[in-house]
């Protein structure tokens, strides 16, 4: 397991459901009049690996940029570790670490001297024993003395991992972070920032590999036009808004669903080879399939074999960014059409 410990009072390291990230009223608009971000409201628990999700231009750089500081909002407040990204500047920002999507390495530098000066940034002292640590769990140790130039992509985007584990952040952002890197070093990524939480860190990972986010994320948020569209629990997420699809394989190609099977949300597929029945994946008692079963039966329509899908985290996400069918108070007013620069 990864040796880095993020440094948290040890009365905090018990419980990690505080929450260590706060943004009230966020708001991020532009001289030409664009609205980058509307009015944003989250809560970050501290140690959770959360996952922030949307498509191109939705805002999520932006948001990231301002809790670290890189950008400066227009209206709202946030807060890191209970300090204003603001009014206290510094210390607020020496609890982030952030890995940008874009690499960003001074090609001529060594790797071992550019995250030993990325710790001395934030007035850490040496520590040569903990930069040996970071670069040994990275697998960057053997490295040390290479040009960052001299490596591949997925070396480099390491090198800034590395960077930014450095000073001991207790939150670290992760932008695309397996953005150009291949199956293997994206499992390697995985196990990382597994790793990483168990020491106490709080990851907060953007991707547009849903994948990622359904393997690792204990909370989702979806941002789409500058607007948080939902915050919820993965696994609660998915067994509020997933559905199940029942696919029965007939034994008859039928060319229209018989009326007496209206009391279902059924569909033939593939030349009415297919009988799909698509039901909602909360209903466990009464979902409808044992009657549909006995329906079919009573009407002497065969099948000759059937299967079930959940739907995924992937399904999921382009149904909130495309149709906005939302339960009451679960989304705030549709998204305009504006995008983030």
């Amino acid at each position: 397991m990864l040796g880095y410990r993020a440094v948290i009072p040890p009365e905090k390291r018990i419980t990690f459901m505080s929450s260590i990230i706060s943004v009230r009223g966020l708001r991020k608009s532009y001289a030409s009049g664009h609205i980058a971000l509307h009015g944003i409201d989250l809560d970050i628990r501290e140690g959770e690996i959360f996952a922030l999700l949307g498509p191109n231009g939705a805002g999520k750089t932006t948001l990231i940029s301002i809790i670290c500081g890189l950008v400066t909002p227009t209206e709202g407040q946030v807060t890191v570790g209970g300090r204003d990204i603001i009014r206290d500047y510094k210390a607020a920002r020496r609890q982030v670490g952030l890995v940008p999507q874009e690499l960003q390495n001074d090609a001529f530098d060594k790797v071992l001297a550019t995250v030993r000066f990325s710790r001395g940034l934030f007035g850490r002292p040496r520590d040569d024993a903990l930069i040996e640590k970071i670069l040994h769990d990275l697998t960057l140790w053997d490295k040390r003395d290479a040009k960052i130039m001299e490596l591949s992509g997925g070396m480099k985007r390491r090198v800034m991992i590395a960077k930014a584990l450095a000073h001991e952040p207790r939150v670290l952002f992760l932008d695309e972070p397996t953005a150009g890197v291949d199956v293997e070093l994206r499992k390697d990524m995985w196990r990382l920032v597994r790793d990483l939480r168990e020491t106490g860190v709080t990851i907060i990972l953007t991707t547009h590999y849903i994948e990622e986010a359904e393997e690792m994320a204990d909370r989702v948020g979806v941002i789409n036009g500058g607007r948080l569209v939902l915050v919820d629990e993965k696994e609660a997420l998915m067994h509020k808004l997933g559905t199940k699809t029942l696919t029965l394989h007939l034994a008859e190609p039928m060319e229209d669903v018989p009326a007496e099977l209206a009391d279902w949300n059924l569909s033939l597929q593939s030349g009415g080879r297919d009988l799909e029945y698509l039901f909602d994946a909360r209903a466990r008692e009464g979902s409808g399939v044992p009657a549909l079963m006995h329906r079919l039966e009573a009407l002497g329509i065969g099948y000759t074999d059937l299967s079930t899908r959940q739907s995924s985290l992937e399904d999921i996400f382009v149904g909130l960014v495309h149709s906005g069918d939302m339960a009451p108070g679960e989304m705030v007013p549709p998204p305009g059409k504006e995008t983030t620069p």
